[in-house]
């Protein structure tokens, strides 16, 4: 019995909760869900907006004007109110959602066992101990302990980074629960994409107890920070208005006591502030800014907040990270490996492949699924339709059989069927040691296999190895390991570099900003990414674990010879970005995930990537 039908077994086997006991653990735990943002109200907002010293300003500039009876500068100073009025009420209301982003990502339709029987209900209805069937393409919808599973793949960027899907495994009954991040965890989470496989889990976290809850409880918690020309022109406001009031009090003192005429002595005491006042200040700032983030949408760059238009000038360290940002979030195959020799695939599309590495990609995509939605299997069918009549050459063969991939051995098999032959082809890929274990390799061929491996995977690829092979018969093995197969190389995978990227950072280092790259993904892909961007990487980087050790002394002594910081978890980069802020540098981060959100919002400048980004950082930004 293969893998997949033990998974089926054991799904019918299992009952899942009654509809009874889910109801009374919805009423105990509350809906899979983030709680709401306390959104203001236009009412809300226009009076937060008349609390702020500048706009105060021209509201008692124009009363007095009014008093005066200069009903002129009255209404101009009036015209200015409603105008810096309604941009800011524009901006305000489209800012503050990136809760309701996380529910959206938080809550996608499940399918569970309820009553012994398979339904379809909303993922806010999930409850704690509901039994979930996962399936290519699904997004998770809480938190669970995988109990059995088929090639279960998980595409865990959004809340880790790491720019491949990584692979799942059984739960053993005995693993504590663990944070996301790395290969054969027996846990899924919310939010994340099945991009393989199949599988039965056990949900043990919802809502705001889940991976990504705990990020929007970070966002909740989080206040946006004044910009420095809010800080200083409010400053400024404040000490001129104070100097002004101070002189109209004495000059009507001495008005008063000088002439008898207390009257006359207010007039002038009013217009002797007026004349010190800067009530220009408010109206020149909102336009100049409004100008420059009109010049920034002409080069496709949206601003939210008007006054980071001032601080996007004087940053002094970009944080950014690496999955989605400084690479395509995409996988395409970079190098391969085949009868002695390497090949560049070329990103232009332009050179033809040569025929030896024909069969090395005809079979990877027959070791991958038909229609397939992991993105390492879909580069392997990009690179073949590019090259290969694969299609029309293979149009007649079924596939017979699967062998699954598992923790013993990091390999599947696809066994496949022609009508014009009586034998069965095998293609097989997985993990370089465990394609030469199938190929029986003796130790001076893994030698020079592993030097091969290292070849690619020092250019920050992930390598995989293809075998084929072949059976007559119609009594299939236990094992692919009955098999006799032929090894026909390597293939490297790599999330492909954003061609700006290597002018925008040489761009950033000659006008004096710090570059750092902020990465979940491991330090070697973070180093290789480093290198092909020009991003100086220095003798030292820190990961997600040491940034948890240091005393906040130590960690702001470290940052600030340090480029490169990998294996970093959500709450390690809002850690990281707090550090710089309080070295005194004016911070900017770049992300896409909702793993970047709190970072976002906490830096000085939050920038969204927008075209593949998720909603949650751009509306944290």
């Amino acid at each position: 019995m293969s893998v997949a039908r033990d998974v089926s077994l054991e799904s019918e086997l299992l009952q899942g909760l009654s509809s009874a006991e889910a109801q009374a653990r919805l009423r105990q735990d509350g809906y899979n869900e983030l709680p709401s943002s306390n959104r203001r109200g236009t009412f809300a907002i226009a009076l937060s907006v008349a609390r702020e010293p500048m706009f105060s300003l021209l509201i008692v500039a124009s009363i007095i004007y009014l008093t005066l009876g200069d009903l002129r500068e009255a209404l101009i100073l009036a015209s200015s109110i409603f105008v810096i009025m309604v941009i800011t009420i524009f901006q305000e209301r489209k800012t503050e959602r990136a809760l309701e982003a996380l529910r959206d990502f938080s809550s996608p339709r499940a399918l569970v066992i309820r009553d012994g029987e398979q339904k379809r209900i909303a993922g806010r209805e999930v409850v704690p101990d509901d039994i979930l069937m996962l399936t290519e393409g699904d997004r998770v919808p809480a938190d669970a302990v995988i109990l059995s599973c088929n090639d279960l793949a998980v595409d865990e960027s959004l809340l880790t980074g790491e720019s491949v899907p990584v692979r799942k495994a059984a739960w053993d009954g005995k693993q504590e629960i663990a944070r996301p991040g790395g290969d054969d965890l027996p846990f899924v989470y919310s939010g994340t994409m099945v991009v393989q496989g199949r599988g039965v889990a056990r949900v043990h976290a919802t809502g705001t107890r889940t991976e990504i809850g705990k990020i929007g409880k970070a966002l909740q918690t989080l206040e946006t920070d004044e910009t420095f020309l809010q800080r200083k022109s409010a400053g400024l406001i404040r000490n001129l208005a104070a100097v002004g009031l101070s002189l109209c009090a004495l000059a009507v003192i001495l008005y008063g006591l000088t002439r008898g005429n207390w009257i006359q002595g207010l007039l002038v005491g009013i217009a002797l502030a007026m004349a010190l006042l800067p009530e220009e200040i408010p109206v020149v700032l909102t336009v100049f800014l409004a100008l420059g983030a009109w010049r920034m949408s002409q080069k496709r760059v949206l601003t939210r907040r008007m006054p980071a238009i001032e601080t996007l000038g004087s940053a002094t360290v970009l944080c950014v990270d690496k999955t989605g940002t400084l690479t395509l979030n995409r996988m395409s195959v970079g190098k391969l490996f085949a009868g002695g020799d390497f090949y560049e695939v070329d990103t232009n599309h332009d050179k033809t492949l040569p025929q030896k590495f024909h069969e090395l990609v005809r079979f990877s995509v027959l070791a991958s699924e038909t229609d397939p939605f992991d993105p390492m299997e879909k580069a392997f069918k990009e690179l073949a339709d590019r090259h290969l009549d694969h299609g029309a050459r293979f149009k007649d063969w079924t596939l017979a059989h699967e062998y699954s991939i598992s923790p013993d051995l990091l390999a599947l098999s696809h066994v496949w069927k022609s009508s014009s032959s009586e034998q069965y082809a095998i293609a097989t890929k997985g993990a370089p040691e465990a394609v030469a274990d199938l190929c029986h390799f003796d130790p001076e061929q893994r030698t020079e296999l592993a030097t091969q491996v290292d070849s690619i995977a020092a250019d920050g690829l992930r390598v995989l190895g293809v075998a084929r092979g072949a059976f007559t018969g119609s009594s299939w093995p236990a094992s692919q390991h009955d098999f006799d197969f032929k090894f026909l190389g390597l293939i490297g995978l790599s999330d492909p570099v954003r061609p700006a990227v290597p002018a925008a950072i040489k761009a950033c280092n000659q006008a004096g900003i710090k570059v750092v790259m902020i990465t979940g993904d491991y330090p070697s892909t973070a180093q290789a990414i480093a290198r092909k961007i020009g991003l100086d990487s220095g003798n030292e980087i820190l990961i997600g674990t040491d940034i948890d050790r240091m005393h906040e002394g130590e960690l702001r002594r470290r940052i600030g010879v340090t480029h490169i910081f990998a294996r970093v978890l959500p709450e390690q980069k809002l850690k990281l970005v707090e550090a710089f802020k309080a070295n005194g540098e004016i911070v900017a981060m770049t992300g896409d995930g909702v793993n970047d959100a709190p970072a976002l919002k906490a830096a000085h400048i939050g920038i969204a990537m927008g075209g593949r980004g998720t909603d949650v950082a751009r509306e944290a930004a």
